[in-house]
């Protein structure tokens, strides 16, 4: 018997943004999936606009799983997780004991088939990278979203993404932000209307 998936099942039951009041809460199975949207989406963005070559399954897969070790460790919050370095080395080695319990949690012949989406050190360079920016945007289209339902308790947290966008931005994300983004901070109904005049 293997309790791993039903591990994973269980992080619809984790909420991201735990000291903050929320409009809408978020949980990491939801954020998962989309950071694993919007990542494959930044390594198409790549090879198709800028000569990449990202394996953009892959890509997704990584993301899929990016968080999945906080069915272990819980969401620390960030302020907290990067309160100084010394926590944030703390946490990555708890983050890897966490990985590394959920992988010993399957039957031996799939270990390695999933150690390789779940623990980063198998990432490559580029694949680290955009994950991160997925990540990253997921968390400012939170932010986003909250703003625009009134929430200003989150307007300080949009000013910390927008700087650590700007250090991780590159062409690709330069045009998934320009074409995508602006759609996050109208309503359903301007979406409708905008789309049928358009047709």
């Amino acid at each position: 018997m293997s309790h791993f998936f039903a591990h994973l099942s269980r992080l619809k039951l984790i909420n991201r943004w735990s000291l903050m009041r929320n409009q809408r809460t978020e949980n990491v199975s939801e954020h998962s999936l989309q950071v694993a949207f919007v990542a494959h989406a930044l390594a198409i963005i790549n090879n198709r606009k800028f000569d990449g070559s990202l394996h953009a399954e892959r890509i997704a897969l990584l993301a899929m799983y990016h968080d999945a070790a906080e069915v272990i460790t819980g969401d620390m919050p960030t302020p907290i997780k990067y309160h100084n370095s010394q926590i944030a080395h703390e946490y990555k080695k708890i983050e890897k004991m966490a990985q590394q319990k959920l992988i010993s949690m399957l039957p031996a012949e799939l270990q390695n088939d999933f150690d390789c989406l779940i623990d980063e050190c198998h990432y490559s360079e580029d694949e680290r990278r955009i994950v991160k920016q997925a990540d990253v945007l997921c968390a400012y289209l939170k932010c986003l979203e909250e703003l625009s339902a009134g929430n200003n308790e989150f307007s300080q947290a949009k000013a910390r993404l927008e700087k650590m966008l700007t250090a991780l931005k590159n062409p690709a994300m330069d045009y998934f932000m320009e074409i995508f983004i602006p759609s996050f901070s109208i309503s359903f109904d301007e979406m409708y209307h905008e789309e049928h005049a358009v047709n």
